[in-house]
């Protein structure tokens, strides 16, 4: 199997790990899921979807993909997973 569709079936697991799915995506971007899966298999761009599917994950697309998202000065710090947007806290904050 390709890097880019092994990276693929690892975003299909993290989602539903989740609790989401690529077609859940679809549905809520109101796109077709097959455009949704071409994108996660690196088929098709589209920062659109890919900001979606990351978002779902907690993470940025440049973390997400690499490849994708050459290293420059902006984005230096998107090669970690941040925590989950949700109401997700980073292992540094303290509850009080």
């Amino acid at each position: 199997m390709s890097p880019a569709l092994e990276q693929h079936e690892e975003i299909k697991m993290r989602l539903r790990v989740a609790g989401s799915s690529l077609a859940q995506i679809a549905r809520d971007l109101d796109v077709a899921a097959t455009t949704v899966t071409s994108v996660s298999q690196g088929y098709r761009r589209s920062r659109r979807i890919e900001n979606a599917i990351a978002a779902k994950l907690g993470m940025l697309p440049e973390a997400l993909w690499r490849d994708r998202y050459p290293v420059s000065p902006t984005n230096l710090l998107s090669s970690t997973p941040l925590y989950p947007l949700h109401g997700g806290a980073s292992p540094s904050a303290k509850n009080y």
